[in-house]
């Protein structure tokens, strides 16, 4: 990584973010990687930026480096919690939900059409929803329909790839055919 650890960790990712964006991609909270060079799914094991681009919602692949150039696709990223950590399974509890809070602040300032949320276990938390499923969600976060994608960790490894740009196809229909949110 070329960088320690605890300068890492106390380092912010920034969001890529502006008013009435399409989608905007919520991770759970940067990694180690990400911290370090101050970039969004920066680990070479994040599956984000395939499944983005085999979902077609960019035309070419991009990368942590250039994820600005998601702005150009009507897209936007923030995290829930900035705390970067190893994994996400070190945050509290009371961090998600605090960062649910952020959230709604945050998408009532820009309006995005859509929050798209990458985990569903972090999405159960922070919104204290236990029974949530991955896709569609019946409420809305300020205004925005909310869609739970699979986390796209390389630590998710139970959900293969395909699945993931499945599930990354299927949202991107529902946003780009008026919004329909059936499964």
């Amino acid at each position: 990584m070329g960088e320690p650890l605890a300068v890492a960790s106390a380092r912010k990712v920034p969001d890529i973010i502006a008013p009435d964006l399409d989608v905007l991609f919520v991770g759970v909270n940067p990694g180690l990687r990400s911290g370090a060079v101050g970039h969004h799914f920066a680990h070479p094991s994040s599956r984000f930026w395939k499944a983005l681009r085999a979902s077609g919602f960019t035309t070419r692949m991009l990368s942590a480096s250039k994820e600005a150039e998601m702005l150009c696709f009507g897209l936007g990223l923030t995290n829930l919690v900035d705390r970067t950590t190893a994994s996400a399974r070190d945050l509290h509890r009371e961090e998600l939900r605090e960062g649910a809070r952020r959230l709604e602040a945050k998408a009532a300032r820009y309006r995005p059409r859509w929050v798209a949320v990458l985990g569903i276990g972090a999405y159960r938390t922070a919104f204290d929803r236990p029974e949530a499923q991955l896709g569609p969600q019946s409420n809305r976060i300020a205004i925005s329909s909310v869609w739970v994608l699979p986390g796209p960790s390389g630590l998710n490894a139970h959900y293969p790839i395909s699945a993931a740009i499945e599930a990354f196809r299927r949202f991107r229909q529902a946003v780009f055919s008026g919004g329909s949110t059936s499964t």
